[in-house]
């Protein structure tokens, strides 16, 4: 599995796109720098559609964030920062 994402800085919404997937289930964790989980996702998402869309995330505070994304065995860790 392979992630690109929009933009690495957000304000209440992340945006990624999915490329070469073998699976149609995607679990996403967002972690703050100490490593506490701030959210979670679970989506079956189509291959023709591969962009994912994480809304609600206002709520959180300014920083850097670690986004977790797997399917199966395969796992992408994206440095992501929230900001005003």
């Amino acid at each position: 599995m392979i992630a690109k994402v929009k933009s690495a800085t957000f304000i209440d919404t992340l945006q990624f796109e999915l490329i070469a997937t073998s699976q149609r289930l995607l679990k996403a964790v967002l972690r703050d720098e100490k490593g506490s989980v701030c959210g979670q996702l679970e989506t079956t998402f189509l291959q023709t559609e591969p962009e994912i869309t994480w809304n609600g995330l206002n709520d959180l505070p300014y920083g850097v964030y670690t986004l977790e994304l797997s399917q199966g065995e395969d796992q992408v860790r994206l440095r992501m920062v929230k900001r005003v």
